[in-house]
């Protein structure tokens, strides 16, 4: 098939797809595009990529995607402020979300590039509004659904178009070994599986939803045609050569959601909700194993890398924490700023993360940026689980994120900053389903709550 007469289909077929998903929620706003595409850019390659435009360094960036994601921010801006957004109220709500900001702000003056790093915290600022956008849309929760079907239904079929017809933009190949790599409109394969990670774990979630029938189909070919979405993720995620670990933290992130979804189901079966201080010591448990790892250059007490058909040393990524640990370490405390480490100036490896995302932290903010970033985790943790006992399955939806992204930070560097995939989500979820849950969330029936406090 020629590849022009494929991006023809593949651009019907989306369409297709958006219009059945308007169909789901009617009521979304045109506002609700803001946050969209913002989220879709920040799954796909920089729009500068695309467009041959992506600045002489690191540090000077793209202009066009600088000048897009100003006109998104100040889009968001507006919107918020028409709708009267209680700013007070959001604040209270989520205080973790506001000092983590604020330390990341203060942490630009004593970073080696302030201005670098002020841009880096102006990107941070982004998903806030964004966050604020869909708390103020008429349903949060369905104005989330809604953004995370758009993304999936725009970026699978194109990924795989760009894989099978435009090579050039969705295959690469590795530096030395030559190996191919599928990357679709990522700019890289681990971005690729990352987002069909999470495009796998939203269908997951939504079929179990749909089996129990709290989800009805708009249309009855609804299922059939996520069910063929879901497959074409598939077919990504494991990569050219057919085999689930193609991306090996991906494949284990995803199977720790599945698990977490299961259990959770289980339990509820059993008339039992797990407390919030069970719920966060499994979550600080993973954030002081993926913290130490580093550290000591191996996965302690077990290490799946040969069952995964990996190397011992992770991929090269035990050499990688040798050589940035002491680089932490000159500034334990504070770091080196927020975006003030992975710079031109003082980049300390060939690699642009450190495939650790709690080291990450500890480089640009120090062990006190760790700490504000794990209570911003964990405060996602009690509020998913209060949120269990009002609507379970947006609890567990809430819980399983959290889930995958603290065990993906362990070998990439996934929950660094809030223009992440994940942290976007948990951000998304955490400004705005509290407000909707203690105002219109009906409680559960008989709910249980299991006595491990």
């Amino acid at each position: 098939m020629p590849s022009l007469v494929a991006l023809i289909l593949c651009t019907i077929f989306v369409l297709f797809l958006l219009r059945l998903d308007h169909k789901q929620y009617a009521n979304a706003s045109l506002s609700l595009w803001i946050p969209t595409i913002w989220f879709l850019l920040l799954t796909i390659k920089p729009l500068g990529v695309w467009f041959g435009n992506t600045g002489a360094t690191m540090e000077e960036g793209s202009f066009i995607d600088r000048n897009v994601l100003t006109i998104l921010l100040c889009l968001g801006v507006f919107i918020v402020t028409k709708r009267n957004f209680d700013w007070r109220g959001a604040f209270k709500q989520n205080p973790w979300v506001m000092l983590l900001i604020g330390f990341m702000l203060i942490s630009v003056l004593w970073s080696g590039m302030p201005f670098v790093s002020i841009k880096r915290w102006i990107r941070n600022v982004i998903p806030v509004v964004m966050a604020f956008v869909i708390a103020t849309e008429s349903d949060s929760r369905q104005a989330m659904q809604c953004l995370f079907r758009r993304t999936i239904y725009i970026y699978i079929p194109f990924s795989l178009m760009l894989i099978k017809y435009y090579p050039h933009w969705g295959v690469a190949y590795k530096r030395w070994s030559g190996q191919l790599m599928w990357i679709g409109a990522s700019p890289q394969k681990n971005g690729l599986a990352f987002f069909c990670l999470f495009a796998l774990f939203y269908f997951i979630w939504t079929f179990i939803r749909r089996w129990k029938g709290r989800d009805n189909p708009v249309v009855w070919y609804q299922t059939y045609i996520e069910i063929f979405v879901f497959i074409l993720a598939v077919s990504m995620f494991t990569g050219p050569d057919n085999i689930l670990t193609y991306s090996a933290t991906s494949m284990v992130s995803l199977a720790v959601g599945s698990i977490s979804i299961a259990g959770l189901l289980w339990f509820k079966k059993q008339n039992i909700i797990l407390g919030s201080n069970t719920l966060t010591i499994i979550i600080v448990a993973i954030i002081v194993y993926g913290a130490v790892i580093p550290f000591i250059g191996h996965l302690p007490f077990y290490d799946p890398s040969a069952a995964l058909g990996r190397e011992e040393s992770l991929t090269g990524r035990a050499d990688i924490w040798a050589h940035l640990v002491p680089y932490a370490m000159q500034r334990p405390l504070l770091g080196h700023g927020f975006g003030g480490f992975w710079t031109d100036a003082l980049r300390a490896a060939t690699s642009s993360h450190a495939h650790n995302g709690y080291l990450d932290i500890i480089l640009n903010m120090g062990f006190v940026g760790l700490l504000f970033l794990s209570m911003f985790l964990i405060s996602n943790c009690r509020k998913a689980q209060r949120l269990m006992m009002q609507d379970f399955d947006w609890g567990v939806f809430w819980f399983s994120i959290l889930l995958m992204a603290v065990v993906h930070n362990m070998a990439e560097s996934s929950t660094i900053s809030f223009t992440g995939l994940l942290p976007a989500v948990l951000l998304f979820m955490s400004i705005s389903l509290p407000s909707e849950y203690s105002m219109k969330a009906k409680p559960l029936e008989k709910p249980l709550l299991m006595p491990m406090q």
